[in-house]
């Protein structure tokens, strides 16, 4: 699954990147080195001009919209996706995730896989491990936990697959904006077998080839949808532990993704990838350079654990 996330790069920085047409965002959201459930985030789509439900049909500026075909548009959203049939928007804690075998079929994301894709950038997530043996020192009686940052190691952003919806607030005049909300949920996947030692599901990432037929409104047919979700893979990503400051999600800060120095007679997996393999040039996913972003460090690899709910530290 995918649980908290890191996504600190600029706005600017993700207009360029992801091809964005039309800027859609009133502000720049501050960077956030622990996302989790129930915040604001980006997400990048494409929306026909015409089609105005949910919008006021203002640009992110105040300007009318005159553009009557699809654009790539970047957009703050709320993650927790809230289907347009909920009652209210509670349920969206419970839909941070869409896993992709089920989500073509599930009532509360068929809808919007057909329709309503999107791509939410990411420098990297977080997952966690248990220490063989260790006690939290928090919590007795439960089982340590080590959180790890895996990212790309060429410092460039995932695009995790995601879907979006609108949910209408009735208790709000349809021409106020704050009418409509907008949220959306990422795609998870298997993970593959070194990633699955940390955790054995991973959000889906779509490569910068396939973006366009991704967010493509037009496409609608769940079968070639499907095909664009091909098993992950780990060529070009990396990992390493990080402090357990992560856990809660009161802290946050760029020191959350710094490595850490572990113990590795408790349990720790071995160093993945190896020294010589980190020494050696290999694949990197494909896609811009990074800007600013630190040199990746020593990654490890462990088995993990999901993390606990929205706002509250993980036991």
């Amino acid at each position: 699954m995918c649980g908290r996330y890191a996504s600190a790069r600029k706005r600017i920085e993700l207009l360029e990147e992801f091809g964005v047409e039309r800027d859609r965002t009133t502000q720049p959201l501050a960077p956030d080195y622990n996302v989790a459930p129930t915040k604001a985030v980006y997400a990048v789509l494409s929306r026909d001009g015409r089609d105005q439900r949910g919008d006021d049909g203002r640009g992110g500026e105040g300007e009318p919209e005159q553009q009557t075909g699809p654009a790539r548009q970047l957009r703050v959203v709320r993650w927790g996706l809230v289907p347009s049939w909920a009652k209210d928007t509670s349920i969206g804690s419970r839909l941070i995730n869409a896993r992709s075998e089920t989500v073509a079929e599930k009532p509360a994301f068929r809808s919007a896989f057909t329709r309503r894709r999107c791509l939410l950038p990411a420098d990297g997530y977080y997952e966690w491990m248990v220490l063989g043996g260790g006690e939290a020192t928090d919590r007795p009686g439960k089982k340590a936990k080590q959180p790890y940052f895996i990212h790309r190691a060429d410092g460039g952003p995932l695009a995790f697959a995601g879907l979006y919806e609108l949910w209408r607030d009735r208790s709000v005049p349809a021409e106020d904006p704050a009418a409509w909300l907008w949220s959306a949920t990422i795609i998870t996947t298997t993970a593959p077998d070194e990633l699955g030692e940390i955790h054995d599901r991973m959000p889906m990432v779509i490569p910068p080839g396939s973006w366009a037929d991704w967010l493509d409104p037009a496409n609608t047919d769940a079968a070639d949808l499907k095909a664009l979700l091909v098993p992950a893979v780990t060529s070009g990503l990396a990992t390493y532990p990080v402090s357990t400051q992560v856990n809660s999600v009161r802290n946050n800060g760029p020191q959350l993704i710094e490595q850490v120095e572990l113990d590795h007679a408790n349990g720790v997996a071995p160093l993945w990838p190896s020294p010589a393999e980190q020494a050696a040039p290999g694949p990197a996913l494909p896609g811009p350079a990074p800007r600013g972003t630190p040199e990746p460090r020593v990654r490890e690899l462990g088995a993990g654990a999901a993390p606990g709910p929205t706002g509250a530290p993980l036991p």
